[in-house]
């Protein structure tokens, strides 16, 4: 029989153009003689419509914007066939979820802690991991514990920055410029800044808390931008290095979705040895969130051969021509193997939980 495999994309996050994206990708690249594709969506004002199944793969991002009125894929509200995703005696029972969601109600452990109450297998990352990977703050402290080497950095809150800007500024400066600003939860280089001056640094805050009431403001590292991929449970595995090109002096949103402004090398030119340490640093970095499923590990490689991890991220972009995907095609793993792969993580995760419970 088929997998009933439901795709959740769209959100309401500043990232929901990019989850259609990614959306698009996996309903071509997927397997329909093997999976019966359900999609969910999830419009630009939080509300959830599921779609009649896909036939076949999509051509358009638009094909992927359910309306109410039934133009698109002749939709139904998602709060009226909720049960029909726990319950087993239904036709429209799902039996895994795919989250295609990036940024926060989607990726930040929100969607996932729904999915867990419903008791349903789903790909990615669970609750703890989703959260902790999404605040760069709480990841960062993680990432402390478990001995990973960091940049320098300091984080407020909005209240805090109000109550005393100078100060907020002039503690900043104990990292010195260059600086970067960041909302502590969004991805996609969406509202990060590069500051050199007290100007820019001031623009930079505002910029960064019209996205979040906490930002992070991380001190500069001079290195190569390198990713790897992890893939596993318990055990996982890691892809080769990639090496992120940017031609601008940072690689922000425009540069990752819009201008293609970025070169990349994959593999990245290091050594094996290097790549060995790398994969110990992702794969630490990993268990220090307790991740699953998958997470792109980024970091920076200094002119001394030194890696100073810069994040992890629960759902890297996944369309084939985004970076993880990528990764994983150098290593063997071809994006619709991928997927299936994904897949079969999200059921043996949730199959050994079950088994957890049933023994208590």
């Amino acid at each position: 029989m088929k997998i009933k495999l439901g795709l959740l994309y769209g959100g309401k996050s500043a990232e929901h153009k990019v989850s259609l994206q990614t959306a698009l990708a996996v309903s071509k690249a997927i397997n329909h003689d093997k999976y019966e594709v359900h999609p969910i969506y999830i419009t630009e004002t939080g509300k959830w419509i599921r779609g009649t199944q896909l036939t076949g793969p999509l051509e358009t991002v638009a094909q992927l914007e359910i309306q109410d009125n039934g133009t698109a894929i002749s939709p139904v509200s998602l709060n009226t066939e909720m049960f029909a995703l726990t319950d087993s005696k239904t036709d429209n029972q799902l039996d895994v979820i795919f989250p295609l969601l990036h940024g926060p109600n989607g990726e930040d452990g929100t969607v996932q802690g729904l999915l867990e109450l419903l008791n349903i297998p789903y790909v990615g990352n669970g609750v703890l991991a989703s959260a902790a990977g999404m605040d760069k703050v709480v990841m960062k402290q993680l990432f402390a514990q478990a001995g990973l080497p960091q940049v320098e950095y300091v984080s407020f809150i909005r209240r805090e920055w109000e109550a005393d800007r100078t100060a907020a500024y002039e503690k900043v400066e104990t990292l010195g410029y260059p600086c970067f600003v960041k909302p502590a939860n969004l991805g996609s280089s969406v509202g990060i800044s590069k500051c050199d001056n007290r100007e820019e640094l001031e623009a930079a805050f505002v910029e960064a808390f019209l996205f979040d009431r906490k930002i992070i403001v991380e001190a500069a590292a001079v290195g190569r931008e390198v990713e790897i991929g992890v893939l596993g449970n318990d055990e996982a595995a890691c892809s080769v290095v990639g090496e992120i090109l940017p031609k601008k002096a940072f690689y922000d949103y425009k540069a990752k979705y819009e201008d293609g402004d970025t070169g990349l090398i994959i593999p990245a030119e290091i050594t094996e040895e290097q790549h060995q340490e790398m994969s110990a640093l992702a794969i630490k970095a990993f268990k220090a969130i307790d991740g699953s499923g998958l997470v792109r590990a980024d970091f920076f490689l200094t002119s001394e051969g030194k890696f100073i991890i810069n994040e992890v991220n629960t759902m890297p972009g996944f369309t084939p021509f985004s970076m993880f995907p990528l990764l994983w095609k150098h290593a063997g793993v071809e994006y619709p193997d991928l997927i299936e792969k994904l897949v079969s993580l999200a059921i043996e995760r949730h199959t050994e939980k079950q088994q957890i419970k049933h023994t208590m």
